[in-house]
């Protein structure tokens, strides 16, 4: 790589934060009772120190600012700091830097209250060694003493990466080369004039800029485990559209099906007609349909770096034709061997209910489907393999408690995944 340290601006580098920023700055406006701003005059906040933004652009006094400061916070901490997003493909480029060696921090005018929140929220914190930022009381921020705070104590080549004059200036100053985040709040003029070594109109050019040749992170490959009715098909949507705001590329997908084939085979497989299926021929086709799914959709996903998450994958045959129709271990390997190819999922989460409150709840969302209206002998034995899955794999395995409110076990799930991405894996 280019750099074996690099610094981020936060606001308009990582995060495109203008609608937290602009929306807290319009409150201001209302509680002082001063007109409203435009957008384009909302803008010239995101980026300098909100004091001096409040002096210059709105024509307060010190004084004056120093309230508008305080009342913008009332909003910012509360809503305003969530509504954000990071930028499609920094939590990747984070993940490749990281992956490479590189040290990366965070140098920012952002009080570090907020910045820490909004690093945590998006998960991009196990990618970070180090956050610079000011303190609540510091109404204004000295970018270059930032800067200077976040580098290393050693290192060979160093940039600051930014959207804005002053983190270009901040770099200047500390003697390291200022990379221009062109997609970011500033201009290319601005950034042209304040001496950066290189713009990059995209995260994308940013990426290869930095990446300088150098292989980028795989993707990640998650899969939601339980019995019918556990809630890992709703923790799975929820933590796509998470990992959407946090800047990845996601891929959600189900077994069996997910791509045409598969769903069709999905349809024999589940339709309450085809009672009489023997155990090998329903083992035979969930094979099958998985064979075509990894080829054509989980694979080439992983290949170019996504996060696939993937509502239930092997472990489902190995709970359900393996122990629920008493198949065996052994049998399900070796009839999945060609379909899987080696692939095993990074991740597992198992969504622990018990198979009567499991049962329950899908009986209420809809009609149940031909395996769903096996005996509880059958729902019995599928949660026991889930267990003992999941006590001989603790460490691609985690059990979470679904027996407790979505909130709660979107948490857990959240974190598992920032686990997952960060290459931790969770006992």
């Amino acid at each position: 790589m280019k750099y074996d340290a690099i610094i981020f601006d936060l606001d308009g580098t990582l995060t495109e934060s203008e609608p937290g920023i602009t929306k807290s700055v319009q409150y201001v406006m209302e509680k002082t009772n001063r007109p409203l701003m435009d957008q384009a005059t909302l803008r010239r906040f995101i980026g300098p120190p909100l004091m001096e933004s409040f002096m210059d652009v709105a024509g307060m006094s010190e004084a004056q600012a120093k309230e508008a400061v305080s009342i913008y916070r009332e909003r910012f901490s509360t809503l305003g700091w969530r509504e954000n997003s990071v930028y499609a493909g920094i939590a990747p480029l984070l993940r490749s830097l990281k992956r490479n060696g590189a040290y990366i921090a965070v140098a920012t005018g952002k009080p570090l209250d907020f910045s820490r929140r909004i690093i945590d929220y998006f998960g991009l914190s196990p990618f970070i060694d180090r956050l610079e930022a000011i303190s609540l009381t510091d109404h204004h921020a000295d970018k270059a003493a930032l800067v200077r705070r976040a580098l290393p104590e050693r290192c060979e080549r160093a940039c600051m990466v930014g959207d804005r004059a002053g983190d270009m200036e901040g770099a200047a100053a500390n003697g390291i080369d200022g990379i221009g985040a062109l997609y970011g709040y500033g201009s290319r003029g601005e950034l042209e004039d304040a001496g950066a070594a290189f713009i990059a109109e995209s995260v994308d050019a940013l990426a290869r800029f930095l990446l300088d040749g150098d292989a980028p992170a795989p993707g990640v490959f998650v899969t939601f485990e339980g019995s019918d009715g556990c809630g890992k098909t709703t923790q799975l949507k929820r933590a796509a559209a998470w990992l959407a705001t946090c800047g990845y590329e996601v891929v959600c997908t189900r077994e069996p099906g997910g791509c045409p084939i598969s769903e069709r085979i999905r349809d024999i497989i589940l339709d309450v007609g085809s009672a009489g299926m023997t155990a090998e021929c329903e083992a035979l086709l969930y094979a099958a349909a998985r064979a075509q799914h990894v080829a054509q959709i989980i694979r080439p996903a992983l290949d170019r770096g996504a996060v696939v998450l993937c509502d239930r994958f092997l472990d489902s045959s190995m709970a359900y034709q393996g122990a629920g129709r008493g198949l065996g271990e052994g049998l399900v390997r070796a009839v999945n061997e060609p379909a899987v190819k080696g692939l095993s999922p990074d991740k597992t989460l198992f969504f622990s209910l018990s198979p009567d409150k499991a049962m329950t709840r899908r009986l209420a969302a809809s009609e149940p489907d031909r395996l769903e209206l096996e005996k509880k002998e059958f729902t019995d034995r599928v949660y026991g393999a889930y267990l003992r899955l999941a006590r001989d794999n603790p460490k691609r395995i985690a059990v979470i408690d679904g027996d407790r409110p979505i909130e709660a076990v979107e948490a857990d799930t959240r974190r598992m995944l920032i686990g997952a991405l960060a290459g931790k894996q969770e006992e």
